[in-house]
């Protein structure tokens, strides 16, 4: 089970280690979910989330503040959510998350990354089936906890796998039941570390480090791009 948890645990945020690209992404989904659905955590279970994240990852208030405020300007109505799919070297695949509001400059830019890094981009769709999104919760387990009838209860509301390690839990569902265990974990009043939408490549490939090295370069290239959110792809380190 330990090393499965830290797979998954790994996989959450292995793209988002560096503050000063951290917070900017965070603050783009404070934004975004306050631009969708309002500005009010409590009437808007997407930025509720948003904002816990940032939390969790110690984003200072006047941050959180900063990115509502942004919901309103002019120059972010065009804002959109867009997804891009691509093939590197040694077969593998790359799934892209970004928030944009010149779909234009972004999609140039990631072909170019791709073309420089001896890939392609594919058609959206193309990944489909590679990939399964995946509501990620985590917490840390306390005394008045018991296990057993949380997984029990937690059934009913979606939950696929719950894994424990040390004082730290993590629960994994398919991404439809997001809303509802995040309800459920509200109720039963258990404060989240984290709740997130991730992606899991379903066949996962291996490769050495030299394959690693051939690619790190274009990966990196994406990451790096203001536009980008999130970056998943199917190889195991």
């Amino acid at each position: 089970m330990g090393r499965a948890f830290e797979y998954r645990k790994a996989a959450k945020f292995k793209r988002w280690g560096e503050m000063s690209r951290v917070f900017p992404r965070l603050g783009r989904s404070i934004t975004m979910a306050a631009k969708e659905n309002g500005t009010d955590p409590q009437t808007n279970a997407k930025l509720r989330t948003a904002i816990l994240n940032a939390k969790s990852e110690n984003m200072p208030k006047e941050n959180i503040e900063a990115a509502l405020k942004r919901a309103s300007l002019k120059d972010l109505k065009n804002m959109k959510e867009v997804t891009y799919e691509g093939k590197a070297p040694h077969g593998v695949l790359i799934f892209i998350e970004t928030a944009t509001n010149n779909s234009t400059r972004t999609v140039a830019n990631i072909k170019n990354y791709f073309k420089k890094g001896g890939g392609e981009m594919l058609n959206n769709g193309s990944l489909e089936f590679m990939f399964s999104r995946k509501a990620i919760f985590e917490f840390e387990k306390t005394n008045n906890i018991d296990m057993e009838n949380l997984e029990l209860e937690l059934i009913d509301f979606g939950l696929e796998e719950i894994e424990e390690e040390k004082n730290t839990v993590l629960v994994t569902a398919d991404y439809i039941n997001f809303g509802s265990l995040s309800n459920a974990f509200e109720n039963l009043k258990i404060d989240l570390k984290t709740a997130t939408l991730k992606r899991f490549a379903n066949t996962p490939i291996r490769l050495n480090k030299e394959q690693i090295s051939d690619i790190s370069s274009l990966i990196e290239h994406i990451e790096n791009d203001d536009d980008v959110q999130a970056v998943y792809t199917n190889f195991s380190f």
